[in-house]
């Protein structure tokens, strides 16, 4: 093994880690290393990992302090709503904490087909299937569903979950300049012809800048090259549209034009799982077929529960989408009155603030948060060097005077810290 390793490998060679990590992923850890040592390990510390406290929503306990929560997507404020927590109780003493079972044997329960059938309802889409985690039901319906066959094209920027999905399925891959409709036809263009089957893959809202694809022109692509569309729909459902259904309901398409609209139940809907819509054929054929769900136990009814409440809430409550959007605007108009770089974020949530500077994002962050303020620093690698960032989520249960005082102080940091480089 000795000689196959190169220079730089042989470094870590004799590393602890050994024990634990390929060789790769020993060289990636120590990249993390060099990282700390740059920026300071006390700043590192204190910017992640910090300990919290009680229910996130528009303020959060760090540390033993109350602070503006800007780290969370609880956008409408479901986890925590006395509802919603009453239907998680209420299910646990009804079914216990884990139904001891995969649905496939006997943990299905009365909940779980309520849920799905709820969900499919506010989607729009004939039937879904729920997992257990929103990343493990992205990576096993992906890598479950095509093969060394078919050709996947995807958004440069697409969660990992669609990343390891892709590399599980043995596709073809193939990458597209984030949310550049032009680049991704002119691979179709190049290579379709050459596979059985193709996806386009895409996200509804992206984390990292608060942007949203053009997905009335992909919807052309599929149809002009006969490919499926997968959108994961992790931050927008229960976020974009005038009532929250999501992508569909924010362009104003059929949402059955889409073949595969997965979600997330951790966010809007104030619980912990995933989701995948589509035809009843199809969500048949995922639940006699797809690992994840036939290998896993069924998700615990408290969370079904309540996932289920909280989407029963939203068609009840539609007014804190209103509230959401609204709050959201706010804070973009001030940072752009700010004359503060918000990138290409539009009518969403998620709003980045790029300084740049890795440092200075990761000292404003600690700074904001002396002045009571959480929000996180975005760092090369998990973005693009020169683009380092603090990035803001906005709920509906956030203030007006919360969000301008925020926008006040952010102004007011940077220019401190701008005239201490000078």
């Amino acid at each position: 093994m000795e000689s196959k390793l190169n220079k730089k490998d042989k470094e870590y060679s004799d590393s602890e880690l050994q024990k634990y990590a390929n060789i790769y992923e020993v060289h990636s850890f120590k990249e993390l290393e060099k990282i700390v040592k740059k920026y300071g390990e006390s700043l590192v510390q204190k910017t992640y990992n910090a300990l919290t406290d009680k229910i996130s929503r528009n303020t959060i306990n760090v540390n033993g302090k109350e602070l503006i929560n800007f780290t969370g997507y609880n956008y409408i404020g479901m986890s925590g709503d006395p509802i919603v927590s009453q239907a998680s109780m209420d299910a646990i003493k009804k079914y216990g904490t884990s139904v001891s079972a995969s649905r496939a044997v006997s943990g299905e329960k009365p909940i779980h087909r309520k849920l799905e059938e709820k969900i499919a309802e506010f989607v729009g889409k004939e039937a879904s299937v729920t997992f257990t985690a929103g990343h493990g039901a992205n990576v096993s319906t992906i890598g479950h569903l095509f093969n060394k066959d078919d050709l996947i094209i995807h958004d440069s920027l697409i969660h990992n979950s669609s990343w390891l999905g892709t590399l599980l399925s043995g596709a073809k891959h193939i990458r597209f300049r984030h949310n550049d409709a032009k680049d991704l036809e002119s691979i179709l263009q190049k290579h379709r012809t050459r596979y059985k089957r193709a996806l386009i893959l895409t996200e509804g809202l992206f984390s990292m800048d608060g942007d949203i694809p053009d997905i009335p022109k992909y919807l052309e692509l599929k149809k002009r090259y006969h490919t499926f569309l997968m959108v994961d729909e992790a931050h927008s459902m229960g976020v974009l549209g005038k009532t929250g259904r999501g992508i569909s309901e924010h362009f104003g398409i059929n949402p059955n034009e889409i073949d595969i609209l997965m979600g997330t139940l951790s966010k809007s809907f104030g619980s912990c799982g995933g989701f995948v819509t589509g035809s009843k054929k199809f969500i048949n054929f995922m639940k006699l077929s797809c690992p994840s769900f036939i290998y896993s136990a069924g998700m615990p009814p408290s969370n079904a529960a309540a996932a289920l409440a909280s989407i029963e809430l939203l068609e009840k409550e539609p007014t804190r989408i209103k509230t959401l959007h609204d709050r959201s605007r706010l804070l973009l108009q001030l940072l752009k009155e700010a004359d503060l770089n918000t990138g290409e974020c539009r009518d969403s949530p998620i709003i980045p603030v790029i300084v740049g500077n890795a440092v200075l994002a990761m000292t404003l962050s600690s700074q904001l948060e002396e002045h009571g303020i959480y929000a996180l620093p975005l760092a090369y690698p998990i973005v693009k060097k020169g683009e380092s960032r603090i990035r803001f989520f906005v709920n509906c249960t956030h203030t007006e005077e919360q969000i301008h005082f925020t926008v006040a102080t952010l102004k007011q940091l940077i220019k401190n810290n701008k005239e201490n480089l000078e």
